[in-house]
């Protein structure tokens, strides 16, 4: 395979970068002259997909001084999933990467971003670290092919292969103007066998809040796009508290492991209790914390008024010592929880003992 000396990308790999806008002009501006300047030997062209900005953006646009750059204009607001789609038909580039406008860029990452698919050929998409991503301690999670697997597909920035995009029917626009759609993307990606994840070594800056703002009219849509995403995959509100003792990931029998996957692989969270916190966690849905009760109260409460955050059940391994465990049963019934027991030893998850199951 033939690479490009300047960024070893591969020739026939082609790159195009979209980018929906929505006014915010400033934001947008300085997305697109990042992206030129850090990107330019690595990409192929920009299609901005404008979605019936005003005045001052659409002049903006068009007075920029790039010849990589390809503006289309909408007659309307179209949404975001929408104005995505359309752009990335008028692209016949290998991989498309979807950024929001209000992204930063100061390094070429494209290039090891790129590499990671050339290690694992079911890789559809992929994501670079940054400040959206502070609040966890990458090191901690697991690599496949460089990459850290993940369940749950963030949109402000998505390297991705185009045919796999359109394959999937891209993003749905019954989401409107934005929100979840990018995960629901993800979801799909994973029920047709794709796989996607983050890159710890690639980093962007996002502007939170940059392309919808935070006014009420945000929030508003945000609830409705997540109670629509709900109702399409409800086994999405799985958010289980897991007790042990077991500290090393490496020692779960194979039956656990593969049960506490099938919780991500639906959308959900494992919050995992033991006296050491783990140094190791299987993805970005999985918290450790340690075995002390105030910690369980707080994140039963702290997430009860999230109907995709609630505490759904509570998984003891059978070494979860005898009071707790009675204390867990007795939260179960107050909380209505599922409960159930596994075993330390290899065995069929499905002959897990199960104590009780409440609705």
């Amino acid at each position: 395979m033939i690479n490009n000396d300047k960024t070893g990308i591969p020739v026939d790999k082609t790159i195009d970068v979209i980018i929906p806008v929505y006014n915010a002009p400033d934001l947008t501006q300085r997305c697109i002259d990042s992206i030129v300047t850090h990107f330019g030997q690595s990409i192929r062209r920009i299609i901005i997909q404008d979605d019936a900005s005003g005045r001052e953006t659409r002049e903006m646009l068009e007075s920029l001084p790039y010849d990589c750059v390809d503006v289309y204009h909408a007659e309307k607001n179209q949404g975001f999933g929408l104005s995505v789609n359309e752009a990335v038909n008028r692209s016949d580039a290998f991989y498309v990467f979807i950024l929001n406008s209000d992204t930063v860029v100061d390094q070429d990452f494209l290039p090891l971003l790129c590499s990671t698919f050339d290690v694992d050929p079911k890789l559809a998409a992929i994501v670079p670290a940054g400040n959206s991503y502070s609040r966890y301690d990458l090191a901690r999670y697991g690599l496949r092919g460089g990459y850290i697997p993940n369940y749950y597909l963030r949109g402000h920035a998505i390297l991705i292969r185009r045919d796999v995009f359109q394959e999937i029917g891209g993003f749905d626009p019954a989401f409107g103007r934005g929100y979840y759609e990018d995960i629901d993307l993800g979801r799909r990606l994973d029920l047709h066998g794709w796989h996607f994840g983050i890159h710890p070594g690639a980093s962007i800056y996002h502007e939170r809040g940059g392309s919808f703002g935070t006014g009420r009219s945000q929030k508003q849509l945000a609830l409705r796009n997540r109670a629509f995403y709900l109702s399409r995959y409800p086994e999405a509100r799985q958010n289980i508290l897991l007790f042990s003792t077991h500290g090393e990931l490496e020692n779960f029998p194979s039956h656990v492991r593969m049960a506490i996957e099938q919780v991500f692989r639906k959308g959900g969270y494992v919050y995992w209790f033991t006296p050491v916190p783990s140094p190791a966690l299987l993805c970005l849905q999985m918290y450790s914390q340690p075995l002390r009760l105030i910690e369980m109260i707080w994140i039963t409460f702290k997430n009860w008024r999230r109907a995709d955050r609630r505490i759904s059940a509570i998984w003891m391994m059978d070494d979860t010592p005898f009071l707790l465990r009675g204390f867990l049963v007795i939260w179960s019934r107050i909380f209505k929880l599922e409960i159930k027991k596994l075993l330390c030893v290899e065995s069929s998850f499905s002959s897990e003992e199960q104590y009780q199951k409440h609705g």
